[in-house]
């Protein structure tokens, strides 16, 4: 599944080909944060999601994402399950992607291999440098596009459909928690990865 070397100049090295980083993630690192997300992020109410669909619960990765303690173990587990992707940049669509990537990106650079992170916005600026897309300039990169979790798989699909405007080649998509968007996702021909699915919450 690994995509073949692209003739463009070397970047650092990275996540995914020789002589990049080995597996950051322990087998406890990935309980971890599956307990801390059973814990913390799993909520139990009446929901409406962003797609529209109601659910009687709610996956909140930003309580884990934005804790100094889960971040860490999420960016090691993102990078351990993508390693095989071959990508120097990583981001999504804001604001859902915005703290994987940034776990990500941070946990590279404490393994001493730089990642850039980048965000995608839901719709270009008017002021400014009117950029969809902020960060580093993925044009010619090989990117990965990600998400906290996706049902439907929409928000990660505009983030997809940006980068490749931009003229980035995007490697794959990949999520923390799958609902339900392996389906469109892999419909583009893209890879998809999850770390967990809804059985590994208990709620499959």
């Amino acid at each position: 599944m690994s995509p073949g070397r692209d003739a463009r100049p070397r970047r650092p090295a990275l996540p995914g080909r020789p002589g990049r980083l080995g597996r950051l993630a322990s087998v406890s690192d990935r309980d971890d944060l599956l307990q801390m997300i059973k814990d913390l992020a799993v909520v139990h109410g009446d929901f409406v999601l962003s797609s529209g669909q109601r659910a009687t619960w709610y996956i909140d990765l930003r309580r884990i994402l934005l804790s100094g303690q889960a971040a860490p173990l999420t960016g090691r587990v993102m990078l351990d399950l993508t390693a095989g992707l071959g990508y120097d940049a990583v981001g999504g669509l804001t604001l859902g992607a915005d703290p994987v990537a940034t776990a990500m990106m941070h946990a590279a650079s404490a393994a001493g291999k730089p990642l850039d992170a980048f965000v995608v916005r839901k719709e270009g600026k008017a002021h400014g440098l009117q950029r969809r897309i902020e960060g580093p300039d993925v044009g010619g990169r090989r990117v990965l596009a990600v998400e906290d979790t996706s049902t439907t798989g929409a928000s990660v699909l505009t983030a997809v459909d940006a980068l490749r405007e931009a003229g980035a080649e995007v490697v794959g998509v990949a999520v923390i928690v799958e609902r339900g968007a392996r389906g469109p996702v892999t419909a583009r021909g893209l890879p998809y990865l999850a770390a967990y699915d809804m059985g590994d919450l208990g709620l499959g």
